[in-house]
């Protein structure tokens, strides 16, 4: 079934983020589709007809543990299925996009499937997602506050976020985590500089060998071949000397020399072309070869005379080719790896030197920064004393109309002893329900029932600043009446001035309050029991006012008496 909640209050505008919840085969819910508007919404029934069933639905949406019985029986899946609007939701639209979501319609889908047989699924907008995704989004749109659902409010970081919002210092907070963060990462890189400092020392002496070691050799690029070039020459320099004295002498200065013979052989070239013009070409040779010879042969005298024969220079070019090669060995298999070995040696010292000056530098970043964080959580802690005792001043102030007479909430503030990333201080709330009896945290002390009405008090409180837009709750109404049961609908409906609230509620005085009613029933069958959902208007809605204000339905009385407590609220 589907119905329309169109009962906004005069001159309200107020819009709505939960616009749809779908279930199907979901514990003892057949199908059911339920269409949500804004403001106050209730849901109603009989003891055991499954009012709380939505709420488990709603907290399986957004990233709850699947429970065993929420298959409905004879059925191999459920599914659960929430149509959320965003349009006016940029921290959700910020979410969707740094989770590559799309959203540009403005709509935010969330889909969960359980299964007898094989994994749970979940999907957002049609993607395949995680149930921690699921919570992730979840934990913007919306919060469960019944019997299991108060994890944000007994949330020490929610409690200490919450504070910091209603004293409007969150951006104080902010720059208190972020200069945290910021000395952090100075100790950090102090710390690394200072090992690279040590490390550096322990280095030093081989990195000045090295360096000095390389640097006296005063090498050459490619010298180790010019000196091999060189002492080949020298090792054979005697051999060198003869062999070119010899071919000097016999081109050029012997009696008969090949330079006269080829002078001979000239003159007898030019008598051929002066009988025969055809060997003219012969003479160009001749007379080329004749000069090459020439040449040759005055060149291999002063070749001759450059040929040292030194022995002493030989056994020093041994001596250097030595230590070329031994720095070879030790620092690269070539001299250009040698130099540039040494070129590294002298860099990384003077990298040492500098270490000093960077962790002088350092130590002085962090004292200032130590001392601005000093300083912003100093403030922090002076502003979250004052809106502690404010906001537990209003609470307490406004527990007794809820039911919860001699309560009291308090937030102490414990110091760590150091500064962190939240402050200096643990925030924790506190609640005493009796008076006289000490105060405890949250989660020792309450039931469901008070929890949710707790939490309605803080919420009110926080109605200006806490942003989340759609607040459920189920046992708000346990253990309350009369008076007390109207103060808790005027809350609610203040409430749901800033936020979608959905309330499970067996209270006339709340539902009578609503925006929109909707009434659970059982049926039972012979296949088993199955819950049907039904939105009420008109006589449908007084008659189930008049059977939650305990007489019978059909009466004119008991019609009446709903009648004037619906009027009152139109």
């Amino acid at each position: 079934m589907s119905g329309s909640t169109q009962r906004p209050r005069p001159g309200e505008t107020r819009a709505s983020v939960l616009r749809e919840l779908r279930v199907r085969n979901f514990a003892v819910v057949e199908e059911a589709t339920l269409e949500f508007g804004p403001g106050l919404s209730v849901l109603s029934g009989e003891t055991g007809a499954g009012k709380s069933l939505l709420v488990e639905a709603l907290a399986l949406l957004v990233g709850g543990r699947p429970g065993p019985d929420m298959i409905r029986a004879g059925s191999g899946t459920a599914r659960v299925e929430g149509r959320f609007e965003i349009e006016d939701l940029a921290g959700l639209r910020t979410l969707c996009e740094e989770a590559g979501v799309d959203h540009e319609d403005g709509w935010l889908i969330l889909r969960r499937e359980l299964r007898r047989k094989g994994r749970h699924r979940a999907w957002v907008n049609g993607s395949p997602s995680t149930a921690g995704r699921l919570r992730e989004f979840g934990g913007r749109l919306l919060d469960l506050h019944g019997q299991h659902d108060h994890q944000r409010l007994l949330n020490r970081a929610w409690q200490r976020r919450i504070l910091d919002a209603y004293g409007r210092h969150g951006g104080l907070a902010s720059q208190t985590e972020a200069a945290y963060e910021g000395l952090r990462s100075i100790e950090r890189r102090l710390e690394a500089t200072r090992r690279a400092a040590r490390e550096g020392r322990e280095r030093a002496d081989y990195l000045r060998f090295k360096r000095d070691e390389i640097s006296r050799a005063g090498l050459e690029p490619n010298e180790d071949e010019a000196l091999e070039s060189e002492a080949h020459r020298l090792a054979h320099s005697e051999e060198l000397i003869e062999l070119s004295g010899s071919l000097h002498h016999r081109l050029y200065e012997a009696e008969g020399s090949i330079v006269d013979q080829l002078g001979e052989f000239a003159a007898r070239l030019e008598a051929l072309v002066a009988i025969d013009r055809e060997a003219d070409p012969f003479r160009d040779l001749i007379v080329a070869a004749l000069r090459n010879v020439e040449e040759l042969g005055r060149n291999l005298a002063p070749y001759r005379d450059s040929i040292e024969h030194d022995p002493r220079r030989l056994d020093e070019i041994r001596v250097r080719q030595d230590l070329l090669y031994r720095l070879k060995r030790k620092y690269g298999g070539t001299l250009e790896d040698v130099i540039r070995a040494g070129e590294e040696a002298r860099r990384e010292l003077e990298t040492v030197r500098g270490v000093d000056d960077e962790i002088e530098r350092l130590e002085a970043a962090r004292e200032a920064v130590s001392a601005e964080l000093a300083a912003l959580a100093s403030e922090l802690s002076e502003r979250r004393r004052a809106s502690a005792r404010a906001l537990a001043e209003a609470v307490t102030a406004a527990l007794p109309e809820l039911g919860l007479r001699g309560g009291r909430l308090e937030i102490a503030l414990d110091a760590f002893g150091e500064i962190r990333g939240t402050g200096a201080e643990r925030v924790e709330f506190l609640i005493s329900l009796n008076p006289g009896f000490p105060s405890a945290p949250l989660r020792r002390v309450a039931s469901g029932g008070e929890m949710s009405r707790l939490m309605l008090a803080l919420e009110t409180a926080l109605i200006e600043v806490d942003n989340l837009p759609v607040l459920v709750f189920d046992e708000i109404d346990a253990g309350i009446g009369g008076e007390v049961a109207h103060r808790v609908a005027g809350r609610l409906v203040r409430l749901s001035a800033a936020h979608q609230v959905l309330v499970v509620t067996h209270l006339a005085q709340i539902a009578a309050r609503a925006d929109a009613h909707y009434s659970i029933g059982k049926v039972t069958e012979a296949e088993g029991a199955r819950a049907s959902v039904r939105v009420l208007t008109g006589g449908e809605r007084v008659q189930e006012v008049a059977r939650m204000l305990g007489g019978d339905p059909a009466s004119r009385a008991s019609r009446a008496h709903a009648e004037e407590l619906l009027a009152g609220q139109l």
